[in-house]
């Protein structure tokens, strides 16, 4: 089983790395194989809207973005991760999320699988705030699911933390980190 992590924090080592880092062990411990991608090092253009994907549900802009999809094709887990900034996903992560507009074109105009076969895939959605609201995560939750249902990837939940602020403040609450942990080994058991 392959599971590709996601990270879309432009703060290397935060926590939401340390989260991801943790699921991405826990999945691994139970016989995965992981990878995980940072989008911050890499170079994802933004969607420009250009309609190049409408007749062969590929993206005509040649970059890192390329290079994801094949990624995202061979996952059987996907597990994204990205810190909240004004109530959304951080912008290296909605980018890679709005260059999938090709893969929605594979699904819903070519009524093709968006991912190149039907095999079950399953998604992680894993997040940290700096408030405390009740309402902090549901737009980008709502991007997520959102994102998952194009890509025929069955949302198997999330990891949400709010009043986290601080860099590696994550490490302050262990059982977090063991949810993380524990999240990774049943992504990977069914």
């Amino acid at each position: 089983m392959k599971v590709l992590g996601i990270a879309g924090s432009p703060r290397r080592g935060g926590n939401t790395d340390l989260l991801l880092d943790e699921v991405m062990r826990g999945a691994a411990s139970g016989g995965a194989e992981v990878k995980t991608i940072i989008l911050n090092d890499l170079s994802i253009a933004p969607c420009q809207h250009c309609d190049g994907c409408r007749e062969t549900g590929r993206c005509k802009v040649d970059d890192d973005m390329q290079m994801i999809y094949s990624q995202l094709e061979q996952a059987d887990r996907v597990v994204l991760a990205s810190p909240v900034q004004f109530m959304g996903v951080t912008a290296q992560t909605k980018a890679m999320i709005d260059r999938c507009q090709a893969l929605w074109v594979r699904k819903y105009r070519l009524k093709l699988p968006p991912l190149g076969d039907d095999r079950e895939r399953k998604g992680l959605f894993i997040s940290v705030g700096a408030i405390k609201s009740a309402d902090l995560f549901q737009p980008a939750l709502a991007t997520v699911k959102s994102l998952f249902k194009v890509l025929d990837i069955t949302y198997a939940g999330e990891l949400l933390f709010s009043g986290i602020d601080e860099k590696g403040a994550i490490t302050k609450y262990p059982d977090a980190l063991n949810q993380a942990f524990l999240a990774g080994q049943k992504l990977v058991e069914g």
